[in-house]
Formats: C-alpha cells, sequence, structure tokens
C-alpha cells in the first residue's frame, strides 16, 4: 500500500510538471506515492468530445494502478481526470471547466464538475482564483465560493523557482511564451512590438513551432521577432535568464505559469488584465502598474526605457508564497494530514 496515489492527466508539460512537483513534495514530507498517467488520446475536434476522452484515459489509469497498488489516498490532477473517477479522493486544478468551458464547449462537464467538487475529500487549486471559480451550485459562479468550500480546500501553488544565475547582459529585449498562440494573445504581442520597436531591439517568440505559426497565418515580416520553435526547459529558461521584458497578452489566463517563471528569472512582466484565475496579475500590478494594460506598446516602451531598478529584487521577494520551500511546508503540514485523515 502506498499513502498518496496522483492520477495525472498530463495532458500539457505543465501539468506534467506540476504533478511531479507534488510528487516531490509528498515524497519530502515523509508520504510514500504512486503516480500514474493517462495515455494521451487521439485527437478530436471539440472540447467536449476531448475532454470525455481524457476523462475516460484517467478512469482506466487509476482503475489499473487501484488494482494492483492499494492507496490511503488518491488525488485527481484537473477537473477532467475527477469527471468519471472510480473512487473519490481530492482533486487538485488549476481552473475549473466552471471558468474554461464556457456555453457549449462545457455543457456535460460543468454539472458533473459540481457534482465531484460536492463529493471530493479536499479540494486543491493552484489559486485562490482557481478556487474563487468553481461554482457552489447550479449556475453562475458565486462571488463567495471560497468561503463555500473552505472546510475541503488548499490553496496549493505550483513551485516556481529561479532556474539560475542570471546570464550576464540581458541582450533580448523581450520574449513571450506562444503554446496556443490564440489563447495567450500573440497577435496582439506582435501588433504592439510592431508599433514600437527600436533599432537593435529583438523579440524572442518561444513555445510554438513555426509550422503551426504558418498555418494559422501568423507573420513576421517585421525586422526583430525570431521564433525559436519548442525547446527544452532549460534551453527556455536560459533565454529568460537574458531577457529584460517577457510580454504576453492572453484572452484567458488559468494561472500563468510562464508569467512567474519569467518573474522568478528577472524579467519584467508586461501584460494585460486577463480574465482567468490569473495568479501573475497581481503579483505584476503590485510590481509596477505601468506594465499592466490593454495598451501593451506604451507598457512595452515604459519597461525597456524607464524599469525600475528594484523590480527584480521585488519580484523575488512577492514570489515567496510560491517557492519550493513554501510549498512543501503547506504540504507537510496540512495537505498530507488532512488526506491521511480522511482516509482512515
Amino acid at each position: 500500500m502506498v499513502d498518496v496515489l496522483i492520477v495525472s492527466l498530463g495532458s500539457t508539460s505543465g501539468l506534467r510538471a506540476a504533478d511531479e512537483e507534488l510528487r516531490g513534495s509528498l515524497e519530502r514530507a515523509g508520504a510514500s506515492v504512486e503516480l500514474v498517467s493517462a495515455a494521451a488520446p487521439a485527437q478530436v475536434r471539440t472540447l467536449m468530445l476531448t475532454d470525455l476522452r481524457w476523462a475516460l484515459a484517467a478512469r482506466r489509469a487509476a482503475s489499473a494502478a487501484l488494482r494492483s497498488i492499494p492507496a490511503r489516498a488518491v488525488i485527481y490532477s484537473s477537473t477532467t481526470a475527477a469527471l468519471l473517477w472510480p473512487r473519490v479522493g481530492a482533486v487538485r486544478f488549476d481552473a475549473p471547466s466552471a471558468g474554461n468551458r464556457p456555453g457549449r464547449h462545457g455543457l456535460w462537464q460543468r454539472p458533473l464538475e459540481r457534482r465531484r467538487a460536492r463529493q471530493a475529500q479536499l479540494l486543491l487549486p493552484w489559486s485562490e482564483g482557481g478556487l474563487a471559480e468553481l461554482p457552489t451550485a447550479a449556475g453562475a459562479s458565486s462571488e463567495h465560493a471560497q468561503a463555500a468550500w473552505a472546510d475541503r480546500a488548499l490553496v496549493l501553488p505550483v513551485p516556481v523557482e529561479p532556474s539560475g544565475p542570471p546570464e550576464g547582459e540581458r541582450d533580448i529585449a523581450a520574449i513571450t511564451y506562444a503554446a496556443n498562440p490564440s489563447k495567450k494573445g500573440l497577435d496582439r504581442v506582435l501588433t504592439a512590438w510592431r508599433q514600437v520597436h527600436g533599432p537593435g531591439e529583438e523579440l524572442v517568440v518561444a513555445g510554438v513551432d513555426p509550422r503551426d505559426l504558418a498555418e494559422a497565418e501568423f507573420a513576421f515580416a517585421d525586422e526583430g521577432v525570431r521564433v525559436t520553435g519548442l525547446l527544452a526547459p532549460n534551453e527556455y529558461r536560459a533565454l529568460l535568464r537574458r531577457s529584460r521584458v517577457f510580454v504576453i497578452a492572453p484572452r484567458r489566463e488559468d494561472y500563468g505559469m510562464a508569467q512567474l517563471e519569467a518573474l522568478a528569472d528577472g524579467c519584467q512582466l508586461v501584460t494585460n488584465a486577463a480574465p482567468g484565475p490569473y495568479a501573475a496579475l497581481p503579483l505584476a500590478r503590485t510590481l509596477d502598474p505601468r506594465l499592466v494594460g490593454d495598451d501593451l506598446g506604451v507598457a512595452l516602451r515604459a519597461a525597456l526605457d524607464e524599469p525600475r531598478a528594484d523590480y527584480a529584487a521585488r519580484a523575488q521577494q512577492a514570489l515567496e508564497p510560491f517557492r519550493r520551500e513554501a510549498v512543501d511546508r503547506l504540504v507537510a503540514e496540512d495537505l498530507l494530514p488532512r488526506l491521511l485523515s480522511a482516509s482512515v
């Protein structure tokens, strides 16, 4: 028997990394942990069918693991992984379907998600914003959701750490992360960049294959834009350590791990006030409100021309609740005792 079984949806590299971090925190707290991953299903066109296939894959992975490895507690990573669960457990999530599956995209997911939330032993949102989007009953999300779920909720961030010492001179003016370029607002970033970039300044576009951008009709004819394609995490973080500004304009943000990583590696964050449980947004506003708004061009020039000297140091202070040490303390002192006591 193991103490905790983590059922990982693993549909993105960010989710997989978050699950590995959770396993590490639990093990450092003294728990025995098994992590199983859902097998990726074939791609389909609609979000409703995509979620169904991933939910079925998560159920198969959890059922097979529980037959061979008895576990005192189960954590389902994402509400999708929990939708068809074979056993009640805790649910960890960045954002619920109530927030990121509006209208027809979440017709079957949202009501089942509400039921699972009521049944779950614990709710483990990555941020307070993620919990606030979870409805307390059928219909729209309640602004009092955090209080409604307080007895079974624990906000558990994904740890973020600096990736290494600075690379010396920050020779890249700006960088953006464009996986899912429409959702990340790459078109907005490019428009702003074309309007305000100066001679010798370069915008690096990372996290997306150039062929995918070409198919989506993103144009890069303007001087000063370089697309790196998909990079290994260490290569990408090395670029962050060389960049002065991280710029992004998401249409919705479920958490903002790329933004938190950029702050950890010393970048100034230029962004818009996107809807969703955008954990990095309040930090960006506190660090320099000039750099948050819909006019990305003005914010970019402010960051490049008039950077605040203490920005990086204050960013490190603001990130203290997101550091691995702080998350480990939450896991050891709060999460693990509650998980195991609920399993007795």
